[in-house]
């Protein structure tokens, strides 16, 4: 678009911010912002609302949803705490991002699959029929256990005490020596000359 509009650094505006125009935002804005044109948040730039345009380039920082109906960039540097929508989302390595990304479906409704369950009439479906089924069969009656008596030899033998545990100390194992049979290092000497 030919018309630009800035909001310049030092500027405060709370409020709804509309307009046909480009729209570069350096200041601080507290209030919805919906242009038909391209809205630019540069690196000093703060938006406390959602923002709504063609394409949207965000430098600065966003407490907001982003729709866009062509593009969302978020630059280095760049914090958004709110949702993303737009055919086409680019996020640069830096940029942040806290919320929902979504770039397919209708982008201008938010949350397509809430609203549209919430605009579905409810349905009521009957439970299905409960069949008759045959009362089961009682289950037959435990045979009595017979204890047998414990005789005393096997009574009175003491438990044998419990070894006691020795932990292994942490760090390496000590390394492993092959052991040799008795005259099997001479023997190894005598090939190597």
């Amino acid at each position: 678009m030919a018309l630009l509009t800035v909001i310049g650094r030092g500027v405060r505006i709370r409020g709804r911010v509309t307009g046909e125009a480009d729209l570069t935002i350096e200041g601080h804005v507290e209030g919805e912002v919906a242009v038909s044109g391209d809205v630019t948040i540069e690196a000093g730039g703060l938006v406390g609302a959602n923002v709504s345009g063609r394409v949207i380039v965000v430098r600065g920082a966003v407490r907001g949803d982003l729709t866009a109906e062509e593009l969302v960039r978020l630059e280095e540097g760049s914090r958004v705490v709110g949702d993303l929508r737009a055919p086409r989302i680019a996020i640069a390595k830096g940029g942040l991002v806290r919320g929902l990304v979504q770039t397919s479906g209708s982008v201008g409704s938010p949350r397509p699959a809430a609203r549209a369950k919430a605009e579905a009439p409810a349905i009521r479906r009957a439970p299905p029929p409960v069949a008759a089924r045959p009362a089961p069969a009682p289950a037959p009656a435990p045979a009595p256990v017979r204890v047998a008596p414990v005789p005393a030899k096997v009574a009175a033998r003491p438990t044998p005490a419990a070894a006691p545990v020795h932990h292994a100390p942490k760090g390496p194992p000590p390394p492993v020596v092959p052991a040799l049979k008795k005259g099997a290092k001479a023997a190894l000497k005598k090939k190597a000359t």
